[in-house]
């Protein structure tokens, strides 16, 4: 049986997932492979999982289906988180030819040649997490203008409510010199941006975790990657793309507020703002230290965006609770919030928790905080009208207008021919706008 040319690739969930999927397709390309999109014909489907929540699961198996009754001769592949945590329930589905777990998925091809050579009906490799304990690296591609870099993988802390211990193994990290040289390749490619990516990235090196005043015994810390790419010439921009609070240290916030290329943009998971919710989910912190986290950042950079995460309905979490949070919330100097409806994943502390909140009552709890999260993301925007800040132009809706981000992370709408794309300049924020879904700041040249 001839070698399929053709590959489609879909990724569910998280920005790691995405370069995760970019480095997987990077490999086949190099195998003489053809990358088409994910709608179309083609001989291998992969397809990069997420299992964060309920949601995520009903996704992939719904693709997976949709695919095999559109090409039922092609080759599917399954592998991400959901491929670790629940293999043999992904292998059921019709149509699933090969299961890969966290420490295989980086092996994809030498696993698909084997099942060429011998046909059989879904393989399955998804081994002991604790095998999963080497560093793979991958950046995202495809985007002119900026690239997801991962810089770790895996997680030791222990949140009752979280899969990705279980599904991504132990914390490890690239080494410096290795991150290094990748930031120089990406920019070399003519990308203007880099965003570091992880599952925590602020346990950045090898040992224990960080403690405030401490340094404890690592090969580097994660202040010690971001102080060595300020020096980094290829690339103009980095952003930080989440970090846990406890971890978010005062040297960190200081090094940006001086930093030429970090830009001014911090997005910290809270999770809830009852501390009693905070204690059953085993988080590292409590509200007082977040609190101080959003002082610090708004003391030394009052122009900086600040994002947060936050989950609804967790078990136990009364009317009260949700009400104190929201109250956090609104009081606290932050500029969106990502609101997650709390789904429970088995064999998580949490799953077994009483007092369980009706789902009706958690989605209700979400919606309330996106309408919280439109208000300040708009006074964010308000706040900045009339200044002329540096934004990064990529692809917009039509052929007359681009979009791009400012450095404090506002979404701007520009009138500008498309050959600007990828440029970096001075531009002057003028009214804001609803655009389908969402809002923008109309801006000038």
């Amino acid at each position: 049986m001839a070698t399929p040319r053709s590959v489609a690739f879909h990724t569910l969930g998280c920005k790691l997932n995405f370069a995760e999927t970019s480095s997987v397709k990077r490999l086949f390309e190099n195998d003489g492979y053809s990358v088409v999109p994910y709608d179309s014909e083609a001989d291998v489907y992969v397809l990069n999982t997420c299992s964060v929540t309920e949601n995520a699961d009903r996704e992939c198996r719904k693709s997976v289906r949709q695919v095999h009754r559109q090409n039922p001769q092609a080759r599917i592949v399954v592998m991400g988180c959901y491929a670790q945590l629940k293999p043999t329930e992904i292998a059921e589905i019709e149509g699933v030819d090969l299961v890969l777990g966290a420490a295989e998925k980086f092996n994809i091809l030498q696993y698909l040649h084997a099942l060429e050579a011998v046909p059989q009906r879904t393989a399955v490799h998804a081994g002991d997490i604790q095998l999963a304990n080497t560093f793979h690296p991958a950046y995202s591609h495809g985007d002119r203008t900026r690239t997801f870099l991962k810089i770790q993988d895996g997680c030791d802390y222990k949140c009752t409510f979280c899969t990705i211990p279980k599904a991504r193994g132990k914390s490890r990290s690239a080494p410096i010199p290795e991150i290094i040289s990748q930031a120089k390749q990406i920019g070399q490619s003519g990308i203007r941006e880099i965003v570091l990516t992880g599952v925590n990235i602020g346990d950045f090196g090898n040992g224990t975790s960080v403690i405030e005043g401490q340094r404890p015994k690592k090969e580097a810390l994660f202040i010690d990657l971001i102080q060595a790419l300020e020096d980094v010439e290829e690339i103009n921009r980095f952003r930080i793309s989440s970090i846990e609070p406890n971890l978010c240290t005062n040297e960190i916030i200081s090094f940006v507020a001086q930093s030429s290329k970090f830009m001014p943009h911090f997005h910290m998971p809270l999770q809830s703002g009852h501390n009693d919710i905070l204690r059953s989910m085993k988080r590292r912190y409590l509200r007082e230290l977040y609190a101080e986290r959003v002082e610090t950042i708004r003391q030394l950079i009052p122009h900086a965006c600040i994002g947060v995460d936050v989950i609804t309905g967790f078990p136990r979490e009364s009317d009260l609770h949700f009400e104190d949070t929201f109250r956090f919330l609104r009081d606290l100097e932050i500029d969106y919030i990502h609101a997650f409806t709390y789904s429970e994943r088995k064999d998580t502390p949490a799953a077994a928790m009483p007092d369980i909140v009706p789902v009706q009552v958690r989605r209700e709890r979400s919606q309330a905080l996106r309408q919280l999260s439109l208000k300040k993301k708009h006074s964010h925007y308000q706040r900045h009208l009339g200044e002329t800040r540096h934004v990064l132009l990529e692809k917009g809706p039509d052929a007359e207008h681009l979009y791009g981000f400012t450095d404090n992370y506002i979404k701007i709408l520009i009138q500008a021919p498309i050959s600007r794309v990828n440029s970096i300049g001075p531009i002057t924020l003028d009214h804001i706008i609803s655009h389908g879904d969402e809002i923008l700041v109309a801006a000038n040249a």
